[in-house]
């Protein structure tokens, strides 16, 4: 179900509005396989009706299941919006979609949110660890090591890549 605001009602006293919207509606396709989202989107905003405008405010999250990009493990993140804000223009050329006196607010709520999905997901800021190979295990220290790197070389200079 979006979420509305019946301008009419808008005009006599702002409106609170919370609840969530379910994946469904939100319509979230990530490219990204380190990013997953598998609970509703949740809101509490208040919506002001402003001469020839909406102005909306409040806060937004959005819980995702996510995966370490350095170490692969599995961890949960939040997106949180505390500081939403969306200026709604109801005249004009950038004035929004006004259906049966209502103003659909779902996808100013999904493009705050989606705007700030992680890149690169960390379970933690300083994870380093590294993931284990089937070639044997592989740490930070180890890979700095010339050792190991030049076991690694040496496969490589196993490979013909000069004959057709």
């Amino acid at each position: 179900m979006p979420v509305t605001v019946n301008i009419r009602k808008l005009e006599q006293a702002p409106i609170l509005l919370e609840g969530e919207i379910p994946l469904e509606e939100l319509e979230f396709v990530s490219n990204d396989e380190m990013v997953a989202c598998s609970q509703p989107l949740r809101y509490a905003v208040e919506a002001e009706h402003m001469e020839d405008s909406i102005l909306v405010r409040g806060e937004v999250s959005l819980p995702l299941d996510c995966e370490c990009v350095r170490c692969l493990q599995p961890f949960s993140d939040e997106i949180r919006v505390e500081d939403f804000a969306a200026h709604l223009p109801l005249e004009g050329e950038d004035a929004v979609p006004i259906k049966n006196d209502c103003v659909d607010l779902t996808p100013f709520l999904r493009e705050d949110t989606f705007l700030r999905l992680p890149q690169h997901p960390l379970c933690r800021p300083d994870c380093d660890k590294l993931p284990e190979l089937k070639t044997g295990r592989v740490s930070p220290e180890g890979a700095k090591s010339v050792s190991n790197g030049a076991a690694a070389w040496n496969e490589l200079d196993k490979l013909k890549l000069d004959q057709p």
